[in-house]
């Protein structure tokens, strides 16, 4: 009800403006009995609660007699008004099972029969510019009812992959299905439909459909006022069959004009990132998501457990290694596992302590709802997910926060690397001068997925379909001195963790000045000097890449 009745109370403002800057003489005249074009019966919504409908309709009565009074201010005198006129506009039902065509009278005649009774009325066939717009309900693809789901499948018949998506795209996809070329949409929805897995699935739809996003807000953190607030994250999507003379990307408070707006609500080429099982290129090396315990913490110590246990548990310490996932690692914690997979049974018999953080695991995986995760009971001195390489490698936090650089790193070998972190094994300095450049983080910021406003950097949808650049050896030398000047210039600094380096405000003058220079070196080989300091422009000139490279 709210957006109906801002809504209203914008446009009779802008409408009385307009009578006293230009109409009032000759309403004064009595030229014009009533001036007002502006009505409620023009407003028409679907609310699935019985309360908020009349709460929403009783808020347009209110806003139509306010505003006629301040109609009645400007023209000096009274106009005819009938308060608490009913209008069946606002309709309770579940907007994603209604026809929308049936909340429309049918054109010219002023029929106003309910609901269900009144003949359909094409989009088409509309006399005047329609305008849809709404908050409709973020629900994850975890958290949805079983009539939620319901409702995705049937909006989505036939749309492969949209188990991915966010309830909320659903009034997307139906909006898509009814506008014509007069109609114009805005939805507040989560970031999630512009994020990752969840993009080729809505928007190959939607611009197949020939939507075009004409503006958008770019993602915003959208707080409750309940006293359990919970803030979600949000972007604003305007779209339409067709092309506004002007599109615009806001963010903050900055506008920015585009030439066009893509699914990832940039100002880049049109193209949509499909996930990957492989890399790109042959000669890019494989990353890896680390290993899952699935042990109810079993396997897992602090450094203060590690060293009480080993002098509990003496034997157990060549079972133990270092344990590593992006928290630990940005954050310079230190964790340790127990890696029991080359422990004899003789030898394991003889740890009891060991042996009973054993059976909790086999006891935690035992209770566990899924039948795979029941299985691996079977096998309680092993991680349920072992991807375990013992070498060194570059690590890759998987969920980083909001930095300029997601801190990149290099781990020694036999570190276990978490299910929550990825990793490259024996891993060059040109990859990782690649991969922590402005280049590089200028792709993830467009096609990774996000938790909340942290990135969340994923092999398939990042890593595995960026496009790399076929430097000269000459450049490649380069990029690799530059890279090694930034793990110099952490060096410098032994006592700060990572999240101290890579702090917007904290971030040491030599450090940041090292990285600039790599991001130098990068633009170098991909022929992106010129644009370096425009992201949007390097986020255009890598998708045309992409596309070229996938064609």
């Amino acid at each position: 009800g709210n957006f109906l009745t801002e809504s209203f109370i914008s446009l009779r403002r802008l409408e009385n403006e307009v009578l006293k800057k230009f109409l009032g003489e000759k309403i004064i005249l009595g030229e014009l009995d009533n001036p007002i074009k502006v009505s409620i019966a023009q407003f028409y919504g679907i609310e699935i609660n019985d309360f908020a409908v009349a709460v929403a309709q009783t808020a347009l009565w209110i806003a139509e007699l306010q505003m006629m009074i301040e109609t009645q201010e400007i023209i000096h005198r009274d106009l005819d008004f009938l308060p608490l006129k009913s209008y069946s506009n606002i309709h309770e039902g579940n907007a994603l099972r209604i026809d929308w065509h049936e909340l429309f009278e049918e054109p010219g005649t002023g029929n106003r029969e309910p609901a269900g009774t009144r003949k359909l009325v094409p989009s088409s066939q509309f006399l005047v510019p329609t305008y849809i717009i709404g908050n409709p309900p973020f629900v994850g693809k975890s958290f949805q009812t079983a009539e939620q789901k319901s409702d995705m499948a049937k909006i989505f018949a036939g749309v492969k992959g949209f188990g991915n998506l966010d309830y909320v795209t659903c009034w997307f996809k139906k909006a898509a299905d009814f506008i014509d070329e007069k109609t114009a949409c805005a939805f507040v929805a989560t970031n999630s439909i512009s994020q990752g897995i969840a993009v080729p699935p809505l928007w190959n739809y939607l611009f197949d459909k020939g939507v075009v996003i004409n503006f958008v807000h770019q993602t915003f953190k959208w707080a409750s006022e309940s006293f359990d607030q919970a803030a979600v994250h949000c972007v604003v999507v305007g779209f339409a069959k067709f092309n506004a003379p002007v599109k615009k990307i806001f963010s903050g408070e900055t506008v920015h004009v585009a030439e066009f707006i893509n699914a990832y609500l940039v100002d880049g080429a049109n193209v949509i990132v499909e996930p990957q099982a492989e890399p790109s290129r042959k000669d890019v090396p494989p990353m890896f998501v680390g290993s899952c315990p699935t042990d109810g913490g079993n396997f897992l110590l602090t450094d203060d457990e590690c060293k009480d246990f080993i002098k509990r548990e003496p034997a157990a310490q060549k079972f133990i290694r270092r344990y590593v996932g992006s928290n630990e690692f940005i954050n310079g914690i230190v964790r340790w596992c127990l890696w029991l997979k080359d422990c004899p049974p003789n030898e394991l018999r003889k740890m009891p302590r060991v042996m009973e953080r054993v059976q909790g695991v086999k006891n935690f995986r035992l209770a566990s709802k899924k039948a795979q995760t029941r299985r691996r009971a079977e096998t309680p001195t092993l991680f349920a997910e072992d991807r375990f390489v013992d070498a060194p490698a570059l690590f890759m936090p998987m969920v980083s926060g909001n930095r300029e650089y997601i801190p990149i790193g290099f781990i020694d070998a036999g570190v276990v690397v978490s299910n929550k972190a990825l990793f490259i094994p024996n891993c060059d300095t040109y990859t990782f001068g690649v991969l922590t450049s402005s280049i590089h983080m200028a792709w993830m910021r467009t096609v990774a997925a996000y938790l909340g406003t942290s990135y969340s950097y994923g092999t398939t949808t990042v890593y595995n379909t960026f496009p790399w650049a076929e430097p000269t050896p000459a450049q490649k030398k380069l990029i690799e001195q530059s890279a090694q000047k930034i793990l110099d210039a952490r060096k410098n600094y032994p006592q700060s963790t990572l999240a101290d380096l890579y702090d917007e405000l904290s971030m040491p003058s030599d450090l940041r000045a090292a990285h600039k220079k790599n991001d130098r070196a990068v633009a170098a080989a991909y022929g992106f000097e010129k644009i370096l300091e425009d992201e949007s422009k390097i986020v255009g000139e890598l998708l045309k890449l992409y596309a070229r490279l996938t064609s």
